[in-house]
């Protein structure tokens, strides 16, 4: 019965045993049944039991073989992704073939002695595919190539700091960055000049190029550039030369003005800001041709809903709700020249700034709304934001934050796109690709 047991378990046993395995049951355990010759070798059925319960045991203890399973599992994953990332590869290489490989319809077409020759430029191509965006290029003077550069991704509004030594207007963000060389004119007005110009042109079939106003966008030449000059220096002091330096514009008439009851957009607009002072501006015998706007204070412009109330939680939100005014701050009583953006002789009202004076309402995020902490903003921070843009667009002033978040990258992209979706008109940008990205805000976590 022991021998018949052990037999049965040799048998299934025997059915788990691998094609390669080198002694099989069925080779060794018939021997008894087979030629003498083989029988003296493995000679007898219990020789053959003796084998098989020894093997048993032997494959008993054995660990079971999970490692072959992990590798395939392995070699199943490596092999999935070499071949992603050779499809990428090749995705890769065929868009650069596409780059590099010219069209052979189009890639000469214009040029001298290929088909289209002279057909590829007109007289207005300067900002030829160029859209406009609602973009201020802050501290436009650091960029490589200052002004062209804004201008090349659409942004309808550059800054330049003037310093006013000599009887020169100097181009530069601190005193130690001032050259002879960058002026007021060298890099802003001569530029301008040239670029209206072109794009002004007077043929026989425009021959009232000297009189038309196309500005720099050929795509939307009723788009007007703005050109905020930030005065370094005294403003009482520097207000009539910058007045004088506009001339080459003026005579041309490439500024907007005021006419007493409505504003002529013209393809330049010039607005005031850091140390000009509102008093001058708005002063018929300062600005007699009333081509130099003002940038209001928009802190100072806060207006709740109806029944709206928001406790105060810094001095700039005091200022908003009357309480606590400090005299240096914009709105207040304050009329002291040289005091920064929207303070220097301010008005005593925020009602005094208007369409007629005013084309900006402007303040620092960071001293304004504070600061970012959690990655959101907070519903008082919401709250003065969309106060602040409110009051600025009954007035019809368009709204811009300074002093935005700038790293993260991703901190950043998310207040530009609160921001826009509130509906400030211009975002303050360093970073000009960044800003022209169509996607910035949708996906990039604050941390980024």
């Amino acid at each position: 019965m022991r021998q018949a047991a052990n037999l049965a378990a040799a048998d299934e046993e025997h059915a788990s045993f691998s094609s390669s395995e080198p002694l099989l049951k069925q080779d060794f355990c018939d021997a008894d049944n087979s030629n003498d010759a083989i029988n003296t070798w493995w000679p007898s059925t219990p020789d053959c039991l003796r084998w098989m319960t020894a093997r048993l045991r032997f494959r008993r203890n054995q660990k079971p073989m999970r490692g072959h399973k992990t590798r395939g599992c392995a070699r199943l994953g490596l092999g999935t992704l070499v071949f992603l990332g050779l499809i990428q590869l090749f995705s890769i290489l065929g868009g650069l073939l596409i780059v590099f490989v010219p069209d052979r319809i189009t890639d000469k077409w214009g040029r001298l002695g290929h088909i289209g020759q002279g057909l590829s430029s007109w007289p207005t191509d300067f900002s030829r595919g160029i859209n406009p965006i609602p973009c201020h290029s802050h501290n436009d003077y650091w960029r490589r190539v200052p002004l062209y550069s804004a201008i090349e991704v659409g942004c309808i509004s550059v800054e330049a700091d003037v310093w006013l030594f000599d009887e020169e207007l100097y181009i530069g963000h601190s005193l130690a960055s001032l050259t002879p060389n960058r002026t007021l004119a060298s890099l802003y007005v001569d530029p301008l000049v040239q670029i209206l110009e072109k794009q002004n042109p007077t043929t026989r079939f425009h021959p009232d190029g000297n009189v038309s106003h196309n500005g720099v966008f050929d795509t939307a030449p009723e788009q007007s550039l703005t050109l905020l000059v930030d005065f370094k220096t005294s403003g009482s002091a520097l207000f009539p030369h910058v007045l004088s330096a506009l001339e080459p514009l003026r005579s041309r008439g490439y500024l907007t003005y005021r006419n007493g009851t409505h504003t002529i957009q013209r393809p330049i607009t010039v607005i005031g800001t850091g140390n000009t002072p509102f008093s001058l501006v708005d002063n018929n015998l300062t600005n007699p041709y009333h081509d130099i706007f003002y940038d209001a204070p928009l802190a100072a412009m806060w207006e709740g809903l109806p029944g709206e109330i928001l406790t105060p939680a810094s001095k700039s939100e005091s200022l908003v709700y009357g309480a606590d005014i400090d005299a240096s701050l914009p709105g207040s009583s304050a009329s002291e020249d040289d005091m920064g953006q929207g303070i220097s002789g301010a008005a005593q009202s925020p009602d005094a700034y208007t369409l007629e004076n005013s084309v900006y309402a402007s303040v620092s995020f960071a001293q304004a709304i504070g600061h970012v902490l959690s990655g959101k903003l907070s519903d008082p921070q919401m709250n003065l934001i969309r106060g602040h843009i409110r009051g600025a667009h009954r007035r019809g002033l368009k709204v811009r934050y300074w002093e935005l978040p700038f790293w993260p990258i991703g901190l950043r992209n998310y207040v530009w796109d609160v921001l826009v979706k509130e509906g400030v008109d211009l975002l303050n940008v360093d970073d000009l690709k960044g800003a022209t990205k169509t996607n910035w805000g949708s996906k990039a976590g604050w941390w980024s």
